[in-house]
């Protein structure tokens, strides 16, 4: 049983050292570069020695190799670069992923994919529709990135434990997610009965605006995306069946069918077993509309 990472820069050797300090399965790093995976499996695996993990990483540029893999983190395109919105990529990428994923439909059609590259939903969307998968055994990462920085930034307004944080983001990961304060509590006690409407205004306004000011700052975002790949896999494979934020395909959940986007989903060993319908308010409800509508003419422009 394997773990395939697919894309060997920063996000995917993360993802790959994530999995492998959770001991969650043995994993394999595919690369087109030459010797990039192969390297990078060297790196983690002189780590999980040292930590005393007993997954083992190796590296490679066949994508036969991924024959038998129980999940397949599909992380190969361009990344974000400063000023460029994740719809920028949409054309660069979905040639990318198109073509990727007919290879994980090739030589790993029975495995769980999680999608990382963006724009995440609507390449999301293209991988199922290309692997032609069941629609619970593809998935996309963006929620669960974009909560632990909502989670962050509930944590700098509180100063409560970030252990006790609860929270949920949902809709498009991009520039109409949803922050959801209303959905979110410390230690089961709403957030808003910790924080001012003011406060939970500027909570909402930076948890949208904060990926772009990261990859301002340093070029890519790298840490947290490999963790949430790393609690996706690991609910599924205890089958911890954990509420996550996932893109997923919607068929007549929230009003909405035939595409992919951000929705509080239980995972588990099925992969996306149960999506979560939540009740929202109008305001809340406008900014989800506004999310499918940006998604929806993304997918118009994919080589489906």
């Amino acid at each position: 049983m394997t773990i395939t990472v697919i894309g060997s820069g920063k996000v995917g050797a993360s993802a790959a050292l994530n999995c492998g300090l959770r001991e969650l399965d043995d994993i394999l790093l595919l690369d087109i570069v030459q010797g990039l995976p192969q390297g990078e499996a060297m790196d983690i695996n002189h780590q999980l020695s040292e930590r005393g993990s007993d997954s083992v990483a190796r590296g490679s540029n066949n994508y036969e190799d991924m024959r038998g893999s129980d999940y397949v983190v599909l992380v190969a395109g361009v990344g974000r670069k400063p000023g460029m919105t994740r719809m920028d990529l949409l054309k660069i990428n979905a040639g990318i992923v198109k073509d990727v994923a007919s290879k994980i439909a090739t030589y790993a059609k029975d495995a769980t994919v999680i999608v990382v590259t963006n724009p995440l939903d609507p390449m999301t969307y293209l991988a199922l529709k290309t692997i032609g998968a069941q629609k619970s055994k593809v998935m996309g990462m963006g929620g669960m990135l974009d909560l632990s920085r909502f989670k962050s930034y509930i944590q700098e307004a509180t100063g409560v434990s970030r252990d006790s944080i609860q929270a949920m983001v949902i809709s498009e990961h991009g520039e109409n997610m949803l922050p959801l304060t209303r959905f979110s509590s410390l230690g089961g006690i709403p957030l808003h009965d910790f924080i001012t409407k003011e406060q939970a205004t500027d909570i909402f306004e930076k948890t949208k605006k904060v990926a772009a000011e990261v990859i301002a700052l340093k070029g890519a975002t790298v840490y947290a995306p490999g963790n949430a790949v790393a609690t996706m896999i690991e609910s599924m494979a205890k089958d911890k069946k954990m509420v996550i934020p996932v893109s997923a395909y919607l068929d007549g959940q929230y009003g909405v069918s035939d595409l992919c986007i951000g929705v509080p989903a239980v995972i588990g060993a099925g992969g996306v077993e149960k999506i979560v319908e939540l009740k929202l308010d109008s305001f809340e409800q406008g900014v989800f509309d506004k999310g499918v509508a940006s998604v929806r003419e993304a997918i118009k422009a994919l080589p489906l």
